[in-house]
């Protein structure tokens, strides 16, 4: 980079992000190349983007939301594309809706990638510190954030500051009785921080997350365990990734394993000892992720548990055990863990262990992630109570678009839950809030046919151009797919197929019924057990479509009634999202209300009536009287 482009002033920025991680990594780059001087601090330079549980990327509703940062011109996507040692699109048995790309990753290559990216971007500045106190002031009666304190580095000036802490914020970590103040992988808590938040006013709440034991390849055996081999060919998460490269490299294989009666009797026997069980940890675990230990209690039922003996990078022999998240002490660990079978000899590289860390009350942030009560202040991340990468660097880039957008006066990028998976995950998080750990999944959304992986970019590109995050080039390019789609569709509608026997012999080796007079394509297409690749033979006149454009356009005609019915579901949806309600409203003098429903709206302040009536304890008849006041 031309270091010409950096400013002598090492005081004053326009943002500052403060945490490095999934989330402070997108946050960071989107105000930096929106043209904001941007300074990213973290406690450790060499835990930039670290992955402190396993190193993979993707999986069933975080792929969608991976494909969703791509389309908004993110990183995490391409980080990961090229950091590739397995990739598997999962659910490929099910609905287009729910099918999603799930990557492992070699964890030292994508730090060593985000890394690089961070320190060749323009107006973006990397510095070690820890930030232990915000600095705020008032205007107009309301607070507003100035800068921050470091250690070391004193007082730096902002127009505003992103909280991406992750699980360093008052990081406690636990192995059985052993107990640190520390961050994931050991490293350095932040300590000084939170007692700031909690004096500016901000509502915090302790969680709890952990991660399984890494074991030493050479003491597993591999041969009795059960192989999961990657797809023959690669579906990239980015449109910038390089798709001859990507399906060049050699994939790695992953293995599966699972528990036994004897390594339950083992957990049971020590539940004593677990701090999960002791009492000695206070912070809410999370539900879709749980320790094994959990597990075995709360489905007691069940003889095994599946297990995934996944890699973590071409420079390293440790092995990652997926589902295997512990607080126990280490001698139990080792007792377990050579229950399992191919692992009678396992060395442990490094122990399992639980974290305790602190965040905040989402319900406090407004739908562009900044604090309703503090200007300039943003959330992002597991600091605003959610768990996964997928979901720290979704709610990174919303956070450093809109500090940027403000700063730059322009409009705020706010995402609704019929547009993408990103804008169903903030909503969740602002209106409903979090009593543990939140985790996207396909069935939090009510529109999932319409929020796929392959369409991401037709969802959500537009909305990122206004922004500068989308180069021309790849404007271009994002046209002329879209156009080819859209042809092809029509083309599909159009075309009629005689019932030749090249057909027919295709359609009968589908187990569909052969034709007798001719018929539509897309009709044709709709035929449950027919596809795009089963018509190819009698098609001659389809034009040459990748992967993406043929799987796109073969769902919008496959599901069209089912697409159709979803968007006039999302259209009343979109009707109610776009009545608003005024800043200033006093639900004190919405005669009808009652006082549940007063007490939830004026806590939360929803923008619009679809979010007020997601509130929990605000019920129709609430709203009815709402839009009777909003009326008159």
């Amino acid at each position: 980079m031309d270091m010409t482009k950096r400013r002598g002033d090492t005081r004053a920025y326009d943002v500052i992000v403060v945490g490095a991680g999934h989330a402070g990594i997108e946050a960071a780059l989107a105000a930096a190349r929106m043209g904001l001087d941007t300074a990213l601090i973290t406690i450790s330079l060499d835990s930039v983007g670290n992955m402190p549980c396993n190193p993979s990327v993707g999986g069933t509703a975080k792929g969608h939301l991976v494909f969703e940062i791509d389309a908004l011109g993110g990183e995490m996507g391409y980080a990961a594309d090229n950091a590739t040692t397995q990739s598997r699109m999962l659910n490929t048995g099910k609905g287009a809706a729910v099918r999603a790309k799930r990557v492992q990753a070699d964890r030292r290559l994508y730090t060593s990638l985000m890394k690089q990216t961070i320190e060749k971007t323009p107006h973006l500045f990397l510095v070690q510190g820890e930030v232990t106190a915000l600095r705020l002031d008032e205007a107009n009666g309301k607070k507003r954030v100035a800068g921050v304190e470091v250690q070391p580095g004193g007082e730096l000036t902002a127009k505003a500051v992103i909280l991406s802490t992750g699980t360093y914020l008052g990081g406690k970590t636990w192995v059985g009785s052993v107990t640190r103040n520390a961050g994931p992988d050991g490293l350095l808590p932040a300590g000084g921080l939170t007692s700031s938040l909690l004096d500016a006013g901000v509502r915090m709440m302790r969680f709890k997350t952990g991660t399984p034991p890494r074991i030493h390849r050479d003491s597993i055996d591999f041969s009795v365990l059960e192989r999961q081999s990657g797809d023959d060919v690669i579906v990239p998460f980015s449109v910038r990734t390089d798709r001859a490269r990507l399906n060049a490299i050699h994939q790695v294989d992953c293995h599966v394993v699972y528990t036994n009666a004897e390594t339950h009797r083992i957990i049971h026997e020590n539940l004593h000892l677990s701090p999960l069980y002791s009492g000695m940890i206070h912070g809410t675990g999370p539900r879709y992720c749980p320790s094994i230990e959990d597990k075995v209690v709360r489905f007691a039922d069940k003889e095994r548990h599946q297990l995934f003996v996944e890699e973590m990078g071409s420079g390293t022999d440790e092995i990652y055990l997926q589902g295997f998240s512990s607080s126990l002490p280490a001698e139990v660990q080792y007792k377990m863990l050579r229950t399992l079978r191919g692992f009678e000899e396992a060395q442990i590289m490094r122990y399992a262990y639980a974290i305790e860390y602190d965040c905040c009350d989402p319900t406090g942030l407004l739908p562009t992630l900044e604090f309703r009560d503090i200007d300039g202040l943003y959330g992002a991340g597991q600091f605003n109570g959610t768990s996964g990468y997928e979901e720290a660097a979704a709610q990174g880039l919303v956070a450093g678009i809109n500090a940027a957008a403000k700063i730059q006066g322009l409009p705020p990028l706010v995402l609704t839950r019929d547009s993408s998976y990103i804008g169903t995950l903030i909503d969740d998080l602002v209106t409903k809030g979090t009593a543990e750990p939140y985790r996207m999944m396909t069935s939090r959304s009510e529109f999932r046919l319409l929020l796929r992986q392959d369409n991401a970019d037709a969802r959500l590109t537009p909305l990122a151009i206004p922004y500068g995050l989308i180069s021309e080039e790849r404007q271009a390019a994002f046209r002329e797919k879209q156009a080819r789609i859209a042809r092809e569709i029509e083309r599909m509608r159009s075309v009629n197929l005689a019932p030749t026997p090249a057909l027919n012999e295709a359609l009968e080796a589908a187990s569909s019924k052969p034709l007798t007079t001719g018929a539509k394509l897309a009709d044709l297409l709709r035929r449950p057990e027919v596809t795009y690749e089963t018509l190819a033979a009698a098609d001659v006149s389809r034009p040459a479509l990748t992967e993406d454009e043929i799987l796109t356009a073969e769902t919008e005609i496959k599901y069209e009634g089912y697409v159709k019915r979803q968007k006039e579901d999302a259209a009343r949806f979109e009707r109610l999202e776009g009545r608003l309600i005024p800043e200033n409203i006093d639900y004190a003098e919405v005669r009808g209300l009652r006082i549940e429903a007063r007490q939830k709206l004026a806590a939360t302040r929803p923008r619009s009536i679809g979010q007020a009536s997601r509130i929990s304890g605000v019920n129709p008849a609430d709203i009815s009287v709402l839009l009777i006041y909003l009326d008159h």
